[in-house]
């Protein structure tokens, strides 16, 4: 059970989750892009991969090499502080280059901003009290979804699935599906007794509330 929880903890990462955001605004509406598919869009899922994963989660190493952080797992809040702070500036990193590229769709500017307001609410909640960066993230991507909805009243797209070929989807299986997976998420995170039911809820309001702040800040 243990082993099934840690999978999922890792699947969804939440410094995983922008890249999710991406690649689902990709196959849903490639074109707002300037592409014709979401393969086309590989060179920026590679981008924004490196520079909100990658680089950050470099970093967080770096910092438990040098004994600055006690932890991957981060139970104690004040071993959050140093990761808090160097994410964040990865993240300030890709709003700034989306934001100031012309051709980056509104839905992937509100989807960093959200992503990044996520990382600051989080830091200063923390220094009070814990909540689960996982609820947040998935909590994040749902409001994403939400707002893919909202903005583009898509109620179906075409998208390619492993083993399956083209296929139509409905953006409401989408929210569906984002909503179990929150649900899967808080189980694996209780399940492993890295948080409790209060930590994950407040987790995933602050992920939904800072997708609405950034939809608020550029609509």
């Amino acid at each position: 059970m243990k082993i099934t929880a840690q999978f999922i903890s890792i699947i969804f990462h939440p410094l995983l989750m922008l890249t999710y955001m991406l690649v689902l605004l990709l196959v849903v509406n490639p074109y707002l892009f300037g592409v014709h598919s979401a393969g086309e869009g590989k060179i920026l899922i590679l981008r924004t991969f490196i520079t909100s994963f990658f680089l950050p989660a470099f970093a967080i190493f770096l910092m438990h090499r040098l004994n600055m952080v006690g932890s991957f797992h981060m139970p104690d809040r004040r071993d959050r502080i140093g990761p808090f702070i160097a994410t964040g500036v990865f993240y300030l990193w890709v709003f700034r280059s989306v934001l100031n590229d012309n051709n980056m769709p509104t839905a992937f500017l509100i989807a960093a901003l959200g992503a990044t307001l996520v990382l600051f609410l989080c830091f200063f909640i923390n220094l009070f009290f814990k909540v689960s960066l996982h609820a947040a993230g998935v909590g994040g991507f749902a409001g994403m979804v939400l707002i893919t909805m909202w903005l583009y009243s898509k109620g179906n797209f075409t998208a390619w699935l492993p083993f399956v070929g083209f296929c139509t989807v409905s953006i409401n299986l989408v929210l569906l599906l984002s909503i179990v997976a929150a649900g899967l998420v808080g189980t694996a995170r209780l399940v492993l007794g890295a948080h409790s039911s209060k930590e994950l809820y407040a987790g995933f309001a602050v992920g939904l509330l800072s997708q609405y702040i950034a939809l608020k800040v550029l609509i």
